[in-house]
């Protein structure tokens, strides 16, 4: 899945094609807020995503530069994932979309209603200061 295939020119079109379905959009999710992840950690998840599916997901964002993979310090058998500069500008697209559950699902986590307050005081800044922290070489 090395070349995506375009169904047209369409922005919104051409950026669902690369991360738009919904396994894809929450492992952007997983490592957007735990910094990286391995393959279990994902399998964790409150989703349930299939081993397969992990796989080709996870295969379909890195040959789109979106994450990347790094050794794992601890063990040679696991490998880290966490997002390229290319996966963390996906930052703003998440924080839009948790402001819409917000407003319409009634049970948002405590942790992530915590986070949207501190968003709507200031959503620039708290981008601004997201972004760094998430392009800081030491951040895991």
């Amino acid at each position: 899945m090395s070349q995506v295939s375009k169904r047209s020119d369409c922005p919104v079109s051409c950026s669902l094609d690369v991360w738009g379905d919904k396994w894809s959009l929450l492992i952007v999710r997983d490592l957007m807020f735990s910094k990286q992840c391995t393959y279990g950690d994902f399998l964790k998840s409150a989703e349930g995503i299939a081993t397969n599916i992990l796989a080709s997901r996870l295969q379909a964002l890195e040959e789109n530069k979106i994450i990347e993979k790094l050794a794992h310090p601890d063990s040679k058998a696991k490998v880290l994932y966490r997002l390229t500069d290319k996966g963390i500008d996906l930052l703003p697209v998440l924080i839009e979309i948790n402001l819409w559950a917000e407003k319409y699902f009634p049970n948002i986590p405590a942790d992530r209603k915590a986070m949207l307050k501190e968003v709507k005081k200031d959503k620039a800044g708290f981008i601004k200061k997201a972004l760094k922290e998430l392009r800081r070489p030491d951040n895991s």
